[in-house]
Protein backbone atom coordinates (compact mmCIF):
# COMPACT_ATOMS: atom_id res chain seq x y z
CA UNK A 1 0.00 0.00 0.00
CA UNK A 2 1.23 3.33 -0.62
CA UNK A 3 0.44 5.61 1.96
CA UNK A 4 -0.41 8.77 0.45
CA UNK A 5 -2.12 7.30 -1.71
CA UNK A 6 -4.60 4.89 0.07
CA UNK A 7 -8.27 6.38 0.98
CA UNK A 8 -9.00 7.03 4.69
CA UNK A 9 -10.62 3.77 5.02
CA UNK A 10 -7.44 1.81 3.74
CA UNK A 11 -5.43 3.32 6.19
CA UNK A 12 -7.37 3.04 9.38
CA UNK A 13 -8.18 -0.84 8.36
CA UNK A 14 -4.03 -0.94 7.65
CA UNK A 15 -3.49 0.78 11.17
CA UNK A 16 -6.12 -1.14 13.10
CA UNK A 17 -4.69 -4.25 11.61
CA UNK A 18 -1.27 -4.04 12.82
CA UNK A 19 -0.03 -3.48 8.96
CA UNK A 20 1.31 -0.23 9.32
CA UNK A 21 1.56 2.03 12.13
CA UNK A 22 0.13 4.65 13.18
CA UNK A 23 3.24 6.47 13.07
CA UNK A 24 4.23 5.75 9.53
CA UNK A 25 1.30 7.14 8.40
CA UNK A 26 1.93 9.91 9.77
CA UNK A 27 5.33 10.24 9.04
CA UNK A 28 4.65 9.32 5.29
CA UNK A 29 1.78 12.68 5.01
CA UNK A 30 4.51 15.07 6.73
CA UNK A 31 7.30 14.37 4.24
CA UNK A 32 4.73 14.49 1.36
CA UNK A 33 3.82 17.89 2.98
CA UNK A 34 7.27 19.13 3.26
CA UNK A 35 7.93 18.02 -0.39
CA UNK A 36 4.71 19.45 -2.12
CA UNK A 37 3.47 22.17 -0.29
CA UNK A 38 5.81 24.53 -1.58
CA UNK A 39 4.59 23.88 -4.78
CA UNK A 40 1.13 24.37 -4.09
CA UNK A 41 0.74 26.33 -0.75
CA UNK A 42 -2.41 25.27 0.83
CA UNK A 43 -1.15 24.39 3.93
CA UNK A 44 -0.61 27.22 6.15
CA UNK A 45 0.70 25.45 9.82
CA UNK A 46 2.09 21.84 10.22
CA UNK A 47 0.98 20.40 13.58
CA UNK A 48 3.71 17.80 13.38
CA UNK A 49 5.03 17.52 16.90
CA UNK A 50 1.02 17.07 17.85
CA UNK A 51 0.32 14.82 15.46
CA UNK A 52 3.20 12.42 16.03
CA UNK A 53 2.26 12.33 19.80
CA UNK A 54 -0.99 11.72 18.72
CA UNK A 55 0.12 8.56 16.39
CA UNK A 56 2.13 7.11 18.86
CA UNK A 57 -0.84 7.35 21.27
CA UNK A 58 -2.83 5.10 18.95
CA UNK A 59 -0.28 2.81 18.43
CA UNK A 60 0.23 2.22 22.12
CA UNK A 61 -3.46 2.07 22.87
CA UNK A 62 -3.24 -1.30 20.13
CA UNK A 63 -0.33 -2.26 21.14
CA UNK A 64 -2.28 -2.81 24.33
CA UNK A 65 -5.12 -4.52 23.07
CA UNK A 66 -7.47 -1.72 23.46
CA UNK A 67 -10.16 -0.26 20.89
CA UNK A 68 -9.63 2.47 18.84
CA UNK A 69 -12.00 4.47 16.42
CA UNK A 70 -13.20 3.46 12.58
CA UNK A 71 -10.64 6.48 12.03
CA UNK A 72 -7.52 5.54 13.92
CA UNK A 73 -4.20 6.77 12.98
CA UNK A 74 -6.23 8.51 9.80
CA UNK A 75 -4.73 12.34 9.17
CA UNK A 76 -6.85 15.21 8.29
CA UNK A 77 -6.70 18.94 7.50
CA UNK A 78 -8.53 21.46 9.07
CA UNK A 79 -9.40 24.69 7.51
CA UNK A 80 -8.04 27.87 9.12
CA UNK A 81 -11.87 29.37 10.11
CA UNK A 82 -12.69 25.74 11.97
CA UNK A 83 -11.40 26.20 16.18
CA UNK A 84 -8.53 23.15 16.72
CA UNK A 85 -7.36 23.81 20.42
CA UNK A 86 -4.00 25.22 20.79
CA UNK A 87 -3.65 26.48 17.13
CA UNK A 88 -4.79 30.03 15.84
CA UNK A 89 -8.11 30.26 14.02
CA UNK A 90 -6.63 33.29 11.80
CA UNK A 91 -9.10 33.27 8.87
CA UNK A 92 -6.40 34.28 6.72
CA UNK A 93 -6.03 37.90 8.33
CA UNK A 94 -2.74 39.06 10.03
CA UNK A 95 -5.29 40.44 13.14
CA UNK A 96 -6.46 37.40 13.85
CA UNK A 97 -3.75 35.21 13.83
CA UNK A 98 -2.68 35.27 17.94
CA UNK A 99 -7.23 33.81 18.42
CA UNK A 100 -5.94 30.87 19.52
CA UNK A 101 -8.71 28.05 20.25
CA UNK A 102 -9.32 27.07 23.98
CA UNK A 103 -11.07 24.07 22.78
CA UNK A 104 -12.23 21.90 19.41
CA UNK A 105 -14.79 22.84 17.42
CA UNK A 106 -17.54 20.03 17.68
CA UNK A 107 -16.47 18.28 14.06
CA UNK A 108 -12.76 18.53 14.97
CA UNK A 109 -13.42 16.67 18.71
CA UNK A 110 -15.76 14.01 17.07
CA UNK A 111 -12.99 12.71 14.21
CA UNK A 112 -10.03 13.07 17.24
CA UNK A 113 -12.59 10.67 19.19
CA UNK A 114 -13.18 8.23 16.46
CA UNK A 115 -9.18 8.17 16.06
CA UNK A 116 -8.24 10.59 13.37
CA UNK A 117 -5.63 13.26 13.81
CA UNK A 118 -5.05 16.49 13.12
CA UNK A 119 -1.79 17.15 11.09
CA UNK A 120 -2.34 20.70 9.53
CA UNK A 121 -4.55 23.86 8.90
CA UNK A 122 -5.13 25.13 5.36
CA UNK A 123 -5.37 28.04 3.17
CA UNK A 124 -8.87 29.81 2.77
CA UNK A 125 -9.93 34.03 0.99
CA UNK A 126 -9.78 36.45 4.07
CA UNK A 127 -12.18 36.01 6.46
CA UNK A 128 -13.40 33.10 4.45
CA UNK A 129 -15.70 36.10 2.32
CA UNK A 130 -12.77 37.66 0.29
CA UNK A 131 -14.03 35.58 -2.93
CA UNK A 132 -13.71 32.56 -4.73
CA UNK A 133 -10.66 32.25 -5.63
CA UNK A 134 -8.27 30.65 -2.59
CA UNK A 135 -5.68 34.06 -1.66
CA UNK A 136 -5.25 34.92 2.29
CA UNK A 137 -3.63 37.77 3.60
CA UNK A 138 -1.41 36.43 5.66
CA UNK A 139 -0.82 33.34 3.43
CA UNK A 140 -1.49 34.38 -0.22
CA UNK A 141 -2.41 32.12 -3.02
CA UNK A 142 -3.33 28.39 -3.04
CA UNK A 143 -2.51 26.82 -6.39
CA UNK A 144 -4.32 24.41 -8.39
CA UNK A 145 -2.03 21.23 -9.09
CA UNK A 146 -3.64 20.44 -12.35
CA UNK A 147 -2.66 24.05 -13.62
CA UNK A 148 -0.47 25.62 -11.36
CA UNK A 149 -0.46 29.31 -13.43
CA UNK A 150 -3.77 29.96 -14.97
CA UNK A 151 -6.54 27.84 -12.92
CA UNK A 152 -7.73 29.02 -9.76
CA UNK A 153 -8.22 26.13 -7.23
CA UNK A 154 -11.55 27.63 -6.44
CA UNK A 155 -12.50 28.22 -2.45
CA UNK A 156 -13.09 29.23 0.11
CA UNK A 157 -12.24 25.66 1.53
CA UNK A 158 -9.55 25.59 -1.62
CA UNK A 159 -6.32 24.67 0.64
CA UNK A 160 -8.00 21.49 1.37
CA UNK A 161 -9.08 20.56 -1.42
CA UNK A 162 -5.85 20.65 -2.55
CA UNK A 163 -4.18 19.04 0.25
CA UNK A 164 -6.53 15.88 -0.48
CA UNK A 165 -5.98 16.14 -4.40
CA UNK A 166 -2.24 16.17 -3.39
CA UNK A 167 -2.04 13.31 -1.33
CA UNK A 168 -1.33 15.83 1.42
CA UNK A 169 -3.56 14.20 3.90
CA UNK A 170 -6.76 11.56 2.83
CA UNK A 171 -9.26 13.94 4.48
CA UNK A 172 -9.94 17.71 4.76
CA UNK A 173 -12.28 19.34 6.75
CA UNK A 174 -13.78 22.68 5.15
CA UNK A 175 -17.28 24.67 5.29
CA UNK A 176 -19.60 25.30 2.45
CA UNK A 177 -21.94 28.43 2.66
CA UNK A 178 -22.50 28.80 -1.36
CA UNK A 179 -20.27 26.12 -2.98
CA UNK A 180 -17.26 26.47 -0.98
CA UNK A 181 -16.92 22.62 -0.33
CA UNK A 182 -18.00 21.76 -3.54
CA UNK A 183 -16.17 24.08 -5.83
CA UNK A 184 -12.98 23.57 -4.74
CA UNK A 185 -13.83 19.75 -4.43
CA UNK A 186 -14.42 20.06 -8.39
CA UNK A 187 -11.76 21.95 -9.96
CA UNK A 188 -8.92 19.68 -7.75
CA UNK A 189 -10.59 16.48 -8.48
CA UNK A 190 -11.83 15.33 -5.42
CA UNK A 191 -15.15 14.59 -3.49
CA UNK A 192 -16.83 16.23 -0.80
CA UNK A 193 -20.22 16.45 1.50
CA UNK A 194 -22.21 19.67 1.95
CA UNK A 195 -24.49 18.20 4.38
CA UNK A 196 -27.57 18.93 5.53
CA UNK A 197 -28.50 22.61 8.00
CA UNK A 198 -28.49 20.81 11.21
CA UNK A 199 -26.87 17.59 10.40
CA UNK A 200 -23.10 18.34 12.06
CA UNK A 201 -22.67 20.75 15.02
CA UNK A 202 -20.45 23.10 14.35
CA UNK A 203 -19.31 26.03 16.55
CA UNK A 204 -18.00 28.96 14.37
CA UNK A 205 -18.25 31.77 17.35
CA UNK A 206 -15.11 34.00 17.65
CA UNK A 207 -14.23 35.58 20.14
CA UNK A 208 -17.27 34.16 22.11
CA UNK A 209 -19.65 36.14 19.77
CA UNK A 210 -22.52 34.48 18.16
CA UNK A 211 -22.84 34.60 14.17
CA UNK A 212 -25.52 36.45 12.77
CA UNK A 213 -28.99 34.91 11.26
CA UNK A 214 -27.28 34.56 7.40
CA UNK A 215 -23.74 33.19 9.24
CA UNK A 216 -25.88 30.72 10.92
CA UNK A 217 -28.22 29.41 8.80
CA UNK A 218 -26.01 28.82 5.32
CA UNK A 219 -21.90 27.96 6.21
CA UNK A 220 -21.64 24.49 7.37
CA UNK A 221 -19.07 22.17 7.70
CA UNK A 222 -18.31 18.93 5.85
CA UNK A 223 -15.24 16.71 4.26
CA UNK A 224 -13.94 16.70 1.70
CA UNK A 225 -11.81 13.41 0.59
CA UNK A 226 -10.72 11.18 -2.53
CA UNK A 227 -13.33 8.57 -2.38
CA UNK A 228 -17.32 8.62 -1.79
CA UNK A 229 -16.55 5.65 0.30
CA UNK A 230 -14.35 7.93 2.86
CA UNK A 231 -17.06 11.12 2.59
CA UNK A 232 -19.31 8.32 4.08
CA UNK A 233 -17.46 7.08 6.92
CA UNK A 234 -16.69 11.00 8.13
CA UNK A 235 -20.43 11.71 7.52
CA UNK A 236 -21.37 8.56 10.00
CA UNK A 237 -18.55 9.78 12.57
CA UNK A 238 -19.91 13.63 12.19
CA UNK A 239 -23.57 13.11 12.38
CA UNK A 240 -25.73 13.60 15.10
CA UNK A 241 -27.06 15.67 17.86
CA UNK A 242 -24.55 18.13 19.82
CA UNK A 243 -24.83 20.06 23.09
CA UNK A 244 -22.29 22.06 21.61
CA UNK A 245 -24.55 23.23 18.35
CA UNK A 246 -28.43 23.54 19.68
CA UNK A 247 -29.20 23.27 15.92
CA UNK A 248 -27.76 20.00 15.21
CA UNK A 249 -30.23 17.26 14.90
CA UNK A 250 -30.58 13.62 15.80
CA UNK A 251 -32.04 12.51 12.44
CA UNK A 252 -31.05 8.86 11.08
CA UNK A 253 -27.99 8.41 9.29
CA UNK A 254 -30.20 6.46 6.67
CA UNK A 255 -33.67 7.43 5.61
CA UNK A 256 -36.91 5.24 4.64
CA UNK A 257 -35.93 2.77 1.41
CA UNK A 258 -37.90 4.69 -1.70
CA UNK A 259 -40.31 2.35 -3.54
CA UNK A 260 -38.68 1.50 -6.65
CA UNK A 261 -36.18 3.22 -8.84
CA UNK A 262 -35.13 6.21 -7.28
CA UNK A 263 -36.26 9.32 -10.02
CA UNK A 264 -33.61 12.03 -10.41
CA UNK A 265 -33.84 15.51 -11.48
CA UNK A 266 -31.69 16.03 -14.41
CA UNK A 267 -30.09 19.98 -14.86
CA UNK A 268 -27.39 20.32 -17.08
CA UNK A 269 -27.52 24.23 -17.23
CA UNK A 270 -29.32 25.79 -14.66
CA UNK A 271 -30.78 29.11 -15.15
CA UNK A 272 -30.14 28.91 -19.16
CA UNK A 273 -27.12 31.33 -19.05
CA UNK A 274 -24.77 28.26 -20.72
CA UNK A 275 -22.87 25.98 -20.04
CA UNK A 276 -19.17 24.86 -21.07
CA UNK A 277 -18.85 22.10 -23.30
CA UNK A 278 -16.57 19.44 -21.07
CA UNK A 279 -19.07 20.49 -18.22
CA UNK A 280 -21.96 19.55 -19.90
CA UNK A 281 -20.38 16.35 -21.16
CA UNK A 282 -19.35 15.38 -17.93
CA UNK A 283 -22.65 15.94 -16.66
CA UNK A 284 -24.66 13.86 -19.01
CA UNK A 285 -21.83 11.27 -18.20
CA UNK A 286 -23.00 11.04 -14.90
CA UNK A 287 -27.04 11.04 -16.20
CA UNK A 288 -26.07 7.82 -18.17
CA UNK A 289 -23.63 5.93 -15.53
CA UNK A 290 -26.56 6.41 -13.31
CA UNK A 291 -29.44 5.57 -15.77
CA UNK A 292 -27.54 2.31 -16.43
CA UNK A 293 -27.66 1.64 -12.97
CA UNK A 294 -31.57 1.49 -12.77
CA UNK A 295 -31.93 5.11 -11.66
CA UNK A 296 -34.70 7.37 -13.50
CA UNK A 297 -33.32 11.03 -14.96
CA UNK A 298 -35.64 13.04 -16.30
CA UNK A 299 -34.62 16.39 -17.79
CA UNK A 300 -35.71 19.11 -15.10
CA UNK A 301 -36.41 22.83 -14.42
CA UNK A 302 -34.13 23.95 -11.39
CA UNK A 303 -37.03 24.82 -8.45
CA UNK A 304 -36.93 28.50 -7.95
CA UNK A 305 -33.92 29.31 -9.06
CA UNK A 306 -33.52 33.16 -9.77
CA UNK A 307 -36.16 33.51 -6.32
CA UNK A 308 -33.50 31.79 -4.51
CA UNK A 309 -30.42 33.84 -5.77
CA UNK A 310 -32.12 36.90 -5.02
CA UNK A 311 -32.94 35.67 -1.50
CA UNK A 312 -29.48 34.97 -0.94
CA UNK A 313 -27.77 37.64 -2.18
CA UNK A 314 -30.18 39.82 -0.21
CA UNK A 315 -29.61 38.32 2.65
CA UNK A 316 -25.45 38.71 2.60
CA UNK A 317 -25.40 41.93 1.33
CA UNK A 318 -27.47 43.27 4.26
CA UNK A 319 -25.52 41.67 6.72
CA UNK A 320 -21.97 42.53 5.67
CA UNK A 321 -23.38 46.22 5.24
CA UNK A 322 -23.91 46.18 9.13
CA UNK A 323 -20.65 44.44 10.25
CA UNK A 324 -19.00 46.31 7.31
CA UNK A 325 -16.97 49.04 9.28
CA UNK A 326 -15.61 46.49 11.70
CA UNK A 327 -14.56 43.85 9.03
CA UNK A 328 -13.01 46.09 6.09
CA UNK A 329 -9.97 47.16 7.56
CA UNK A 330 -9.36 43.23 7.56
CA UNK A 331 -9.77 42.65 4.32
CA UNK A 332 -6.90 42.87 1.68
CA UNK A 333 -7.59 45.89 -1.59
CA UNK A 334 -9.40 42.60 -3.28
CA UNK A 335 -11.29 41.21 -0.70
CA UNK A 336 -12.85 44.63 -0.14
CA UNK A 337 -13.27 45.00 -3.72
CA UNK A 338 -15.42 41.43 -3.33
CA UNK A 339 -17.80 42.69 -0.71
CA UNK A 340 -18.25 46.28 -2.19
CA UNK A 341 -19.31 44.44 -5.41
CA UNK A 342 -21.60 42.17 -3.91
CA UNK A 343 -23.30 44.84 -1.73
CA UNK A 344 -23.46 47.27 -5.36
CA UNK A 345 -24.92 44.32 -7.16
CA UNK A 346 -27.69 43.71 -4.65
CA UNK A 347 -28.00 46.68 -2.49
CA UNK A 348 -28.68 45.79 1.45
CA UNK A 349 -32.41 46.23 2.72
CA UNK A 350 -33.42 48.18 5.56
CA UNK A 351 -35.08 46.36 8.24
CA UNK A 352 -38.79 45.52 6.44
CA UNK A 353 -37.25 44.09 3.53
CA UNK A 354 -34.93 42.34 5.29
CA UNK A 355 -37.64 40.32 7.53
CA UNK A 356 -39.52 39.83 3.94
CA UNK A 357 -36.11 37.99 2.81
CA UNK A 358 -36.37 35.79 5.35
CA UNK A 359 -40.23 34.68 4.68
CA UNK A 360 -39.23 34.46 0.85
CA UNK A 361 -36.53 32.09 2.07
CA UNK A 362 -39.00 29.90 3.35
CA UNK A 363 -40.98 29.55 0.55
CA UNK A 364 -37.99 29.10 -1.64
CA UNK A 365 -37.61 25.79 0.80
CA UNK A 366 -40.88 24.84 0.49
CA UNK A 367 -40.71 24.32 -3.79
CA UNK A 368 -37.69 22.78 -3.46
CA UNK A 369 -39.28 20.34 -0.71
CA UNK A 370 -42.02 19.89 -3.45
CA UNK A 371 -39.93 19.54 -5.86
CA UNK A 372 -37.92 16.26 -4.12
CA UNK A 373 -41.10 14.64 -3.06
CA UNK A 374 -41.56 13.78 -6.90
CA UNK A 375 -37.37 13.49 -7.79
CA UNK A 376 -35.40 12.88 -4.70
CA UNK A 377 -32.25 13.61 -6.45
CA UNK A 378 -31.09 16.45 -8.36
CA UNK A 379 -27.63 16.04 -10.87
CA UNK A 380 -26.43 19.41 -12.32
CA UNK A 381 -23.02 20.74 -12.58
CA UNK A 382 -20.98 22.41 -9.48
CA UNK A 383 -20.46 25.12 -11.66
CA UNK A 384 -21.10 25.79 -15.53
CA UNK A 385 -17.25 26.94 -16.46
CA UNK A 386 -14.05 25.66 -16.15
CA UNK A 387 -11.93 26.85 -13.33
CA UNK A 388 -11.17 30.61 -13.51
CA UNK A 389 -7.67 32.41 -13.81
CA UNK A 390 -6.50 32.80 -9.78
CA UNK A 391 -7.77 36.16 -9.02
CA UNK A 392 -10.20 38.10 -7.37
CA UNK A 393 -12.42 40.05 -9.86
CA UNK A 394 -12.03 43.73 -9.49
CA UNK A 395 -15.29 44.34 -12.00
CA UNK A 396 -18.62 43.75 -11.91
CA UNK A 397 -18.21 42.11 -15.43
CA UNK A 398 -15.44 39.76 -14.16
CA UNK A 399 -17.44 39.32 -10.47
CA UNK A 400 -20.58 38.13 -12.55
CA UNK A 401 -17.80 35.33 -14.68
CA UNK A 402 -16.92 34.13 -11.66
CA UNK A 403 -19.80 33.79 -9.36
CA UNK A 404 -22.36 33.09 -11.60
CA UNK A 405 -21.42 30.13 -12.94
CA UNK A 406 -22.13 28.23 -9.80
CA UNK A 407 -25.62 29.31 -9.36
CA UNK A 408 -26.77 25.67 -8.24
CA UNK A 409 -24.22 25.92 -5.40
CA UNK A 410 -25.94 29.53 -3.92
CA UNK A 411 -29.50 28.05 -4.35
CA UNK A 412 -28.89 24.57 -2.74
CA UNK A 413 -26.87 26.69 -0.15
CA UNK A 414 -29.99 28.42 0.54
CA UNK A 415 -32.14 25.80 0.91
CA UNK A 416 -29.90 23.72 3.36
CA UNK A 417 -30.24 20.71 1.53
CA UNK A 418 -27.42 18.43 1.17
CA UNK A 419 -25.27 17.85 -1.82
CA UNK A 420 -22.46 15.37 -3.25
CA UNK A 421 -19.99 17.19 -5.81
CA UNK A 422 -17.92 13.79 -6.97
CA UNK A 423 -15.46 13.28 -10.33
CA UNK A 424 -16.36 12.43 -13.75
CA UNK A 425 -12.70 12.04 -15.08
CA UNK A 426 -10.21 14.08 -16.45
CA UNK A 427 -10.85 15.96 -20.09
CA UNK A 428 -7.93 18.24 -21.36
CA UNK A 429 -5.65 18.10 -18.43
CA UNK A 430 -8.33 18.87 -15.84
CA UNK A 431 -10.71 17.22 -13.44
CA UNK A 432 -14.83 17.41 -14.64
CA UNK A 433 -17.17 16.71 -11.61
CA UNK A 434 -20.59 17.15 -10.81
CA UNK A 435 -23.07 17.10 -7.98
CA UNK A 436 -25.84 15.36 -6.37
CA UNK A 437 -28.48 17.15 -4.53
CA UNK A 438 -30.98 15.65 -2.06
CA UNK A 439 -33.79 16.45 0.04
CA UNK A 440 -33.01 17.66 3.88
CA UNK A 441 -31.06 14.74 5.56
CA UNK A 442 -31.19 12.56 2.81
CA UNK A 443 -27.34 12.30 2.60
CA UNK A 444 -27.64 9.04 2.29
CA UNK A 445 -29.45 8.99 -1.10
CA UNK A 446 -26.95 11.37 -2.68
CA UNK A 447 -23.77 9.46 -1.56
CA UNK A 448 -25.39 6.13 -3.12
CA UNK A 449 -25.52 8.06 -6.02
CA UNK A 450 -22.06 9.79 -6.36
CA UNK A 451 -20.95 6.08 -5.58
CA UNK A 452 -22.32 4.80 -8.38
CA UNK A 453 -20.56 7.01 -10.59
CA UNK A 454 -17.34 6.98 -8.70
CA UNK A 455 -17.31 3.16 -9.82
CA UNK A 456 -18.00 3.80 -12.95
CA UNK A 457 -15.47 6.50 -13.48
CA UNK A 458 -12.82 5.77 -11.21
CA UNK A 459 -11.11 8.15 -9.05
CA UNK A 460 -8.70 10.87 -10.23
CA UNK A 461 -6.39 11.71 -7.55
CA UNK A 462 -3.88 11.69 -6.22
CA UNK A 463 -2.00 13.88 -8.33
CA UNK A 464 1.49 15.78 -8.22
CA UNK A 465 1.63 19.21 -9.06
CA UNK A 466 1.64 19.92 -12.46
CA UNK A 467 3.08 23.44 -14.63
Amino acid sequence: MEICGATAKQLAAAVSAGAVSAVEVMTAHLARIEAVDPVVNAVTNVLADSALKAAEQVDRRLAAGARVGPLAGVPFTVKENIHVAGSATTMGVPRLRHLVAPEDAPPVRRLRAAGAIPIGRTNLPDLTIAGMHTTSTLYGDTRNPWDLASRSPGGSSGGDGVAVATGMTPLGLGNDSGGSLRIPATFNGVAALKPSYGRFAADHRLGGQEPTLASQVLPVDGPMARSVADLRLVYEVLAGADPQDPRAVPAPVDGAALAGPVRIGLVVDPGSHGVHPHVRAAVQTAAAVLREAGYLVEEVETPALAEALEVYAGLISTEFSLVWSNIRPLLSVSGRRHLELIMQRRPPLDLAGYVQLTAARLGVQRQWASFFARYPLLLGPVSTELPPAPLVPTDAQEHERMMGPVRLCTASSLVGVPAVAVPVGVTDGLPQGVQIIGGMYREDLCLAAAGVIENAVGVVTPVDPRP
